[in-house]
């Protein structure tokens, strides 16, 4: 054979290699859940790619079969064509005794770099960038590969299975997706800007709400308005005038003595009528329903859907109302600053380095907000003034301080022994002073 047909048996060489090149690295890179949409598009290529990932062994070792044989090709029919050619150029240029192994090195690393090159690296970062759309385009001509080849692949197969088997190694890939899978593919569309943040941030919140506890999202003890049997009809009035809700808690001496709940729209139709308004008509008063407060946001919200429950009362082990929680307060845990209004914001900046910081405000919402990756010990705290009465070892006083994560929190208001509202501060890094100037200081 002349040179030009050995470059053109080169170049077809170089093609075949490109062709199993390029469906390896689409096969390994080809995303199961973009695949199974295609699929249920209609499309059955993109079936038999998910065939073949569930059972690699024959298209790997057809894509060797295939590499292995075309390399030695290559450099057969590489060395046969390029050395007489590099020999007949530098004949007469470089001594006799070199000129052999001189035109037989050259024409390894020309018919090497062409490999490389054009059937290994290109291929390659071709496949990489639309992986689905490559392995779906050449999953038919390698499912013909492996038909045709079939007892070579049976062979090695065999053989490698043998090996495997006596290593131990597992031979099933493991595709189970976890939180930690889907976390990243939220980060990577955030970061391409696919999606938004307030998107990014409800959606992180929905999986913590497997984690975060009711304590966070309720209402505190302290903020409840109840009703005594005690109260009169003009004490009733004036409770519901200063601070309407659709709900009130009846209580028997004290908060933790609860009888049941009114509906406000009972007490308006009785003052409507002109009847009097008695707490102790178990008409009016119904039960009222009441969840642990071991309970997370979850499994709390599944107790509302069961239970076509609007709000409950929360209590601990010791029988102690530690707060109320509704629909409302749940949906808002979840979607953030979505449903919040701005009056009730519990981390307000007052500038680019420093935030008002509500002490009820969730762990979890002062992480999100400074980007905080994890507060020490929190599941001994729930709220931000927990952070900082479990860092100070006591109950926090006025300008106590704490610093953290390059901030600075500092209780700015107390309200009796709550933590009304912190300071939250961002540290600036000090620049380094040179030894010189240090002395001279």
């Amino acid at each position: 054979m002349n040179f030009v047909e050995n470059i053109m048996i080169i170049l077809c060489l170089i093609g075949t290699s490109c062709f199993f090149s390029m469906s390896e690295i689409a096969l390994a890179a080809s995303r199961k859940i973009k695949l199974r949409q295609q699929a249920d598009d209609g499309d059955h290529r993109a079936l038999k790619v998910l065939q073949l990932q569930e059972s690699p062994g024959n298209f790997f070792t057809i894509v060797q079969i295939g590499l292995n044989g075309v390399a030695i090709m290559g450099g057969i029919v590489g060395e046969s064509a390029f050395t007489p050619f590099f020999r007949s150029i530098l004949e007469g240029v470089i001594p006799d005794d070199w000129l052999v192994q001189t035109s037989f090195t050259l024409s390894f690393v020309m018919v090497t770099s062409l490999f490389i090159l054009l059937a290994d690296l290109i291929p390659k970062r071709i496949a990489m960038i639309m992986p689905e759309r490559i392995a779906t385009t050449f999953v038919v001509p390698i499912m013909f590969c492996i038909t045709i080849l079939k007892p070579f692949v049976w062979f090695f197969n065999m053989l490698a299975n043998f090996i495997i088997k006596v290593l131990r190694i597992p031979t099933v890939r493991n595709d189970a997706i976890t939180s930690e899978d889907i976390y990243a593919i939220m980060d990577a569309g955030a970061a391409a800007g696919v999606l938004h943040q307030g998107e990014h941030e409800m959606m992180e919140s929905v999986f913590e709400m497997q984690t975060v506890c009711i304590t966070s999202a309720m209402t505190p003890r302290e903020n409840l308005v109840y009703f005594l049997l005690t109260d009169s009809d003009e004490d009733v009035k004036r409770k519901v005038a200063e601070t309407p809700h659709t709900k009130f808690l009846v209580c028997d001496e004290n908060l933790d003595n609860i009888k049941g709940y009114i509906d406000a729209k009972q007490l308006l139709i009785r003052v409507i009528n002109g009847e009097e308004i008695s707490l102790t008509d178990m008409t009016l008063v119904r039960a009222c329903p009441i969840l642990p407060d071991t309970l997370n946001l979850s499994e709390s919200m599944e107790y509302f859907k069961n239970n076509r429950a609007d709000f409950a009362v929360v209590m601990n082990e010791y029988a102690l109302v530690l707060g109320i929680v509704t629909v409302d307060d749940l949906q808002s845990a979840v979607m953030g600053a979505w449903v919040i209004h701005e009056s009730e914001e519990q981390i307000i900046a007052r500038d680019e380095d420093s935030w008002l910081v509500d002490g009820v405000t969730p762990i979890t919402d002062v992480m999100r907000a400074f980007d905080i990756d994890e507060f020490p010990h929190n599941q001994n705290y729930e709220t931000i003034a927990g952070f900082m009465m479990f860092m100070l070892r006591k109950i926090p006083k006025r300008c106590d301080f704490v610093k953290f994560a390059g901030y600075k929190f500092e209780v700015v208001d107390i309200d009796a022994y709550k933590v009304d509202q912190l300071l939250v501060t961002k540290l600036k890094e000090k620049p380094l002073i040179p030894v010189e100037q240090q002395l001279e200081q």
